[in-house]
């Protein structure tokens, strides 16, 4: 069985950066993200805050994106072709 590059690639950024998104807007309207702010040594622009949950989610998507499609090229690498059942 081999596993779709594009759908996997594009699930996987989607999910990446809705999540990333998510949890940014929400620490950025309790006030809290100590954790979150060292993530601004990855990704250049990112902050917690409103704008950087902007910035979050294009990164989120494009780092889940490559993320994704090379996780399904490295299975499909190493994936058995598929047989005939006996």
């Amino acid at each position: 069985m081999y596993l779709n590059v594009k759908a996997l690639a594009l699930a996987t950024g989607a999910l990446w950066g809705l999540a990333l998104f998510i949890i940014t807007l929400v620490a950025a309207g309790r006030g809290i993200g100590n954790i979150l702010s060292h993530i601004s040594a990855i990704f250049i622009g990112y902050q917690v805050s409103y704008p950087g949950s902007l910035v979050g989610l294009v990164y989120g998507f494009v780092s889940g994106l490559v993320a994704g499609g090379l996780l399904a090229f490295v299975y499909n690498a190493f994936a058995s072709p598929k047989t005939a059942a006996a």
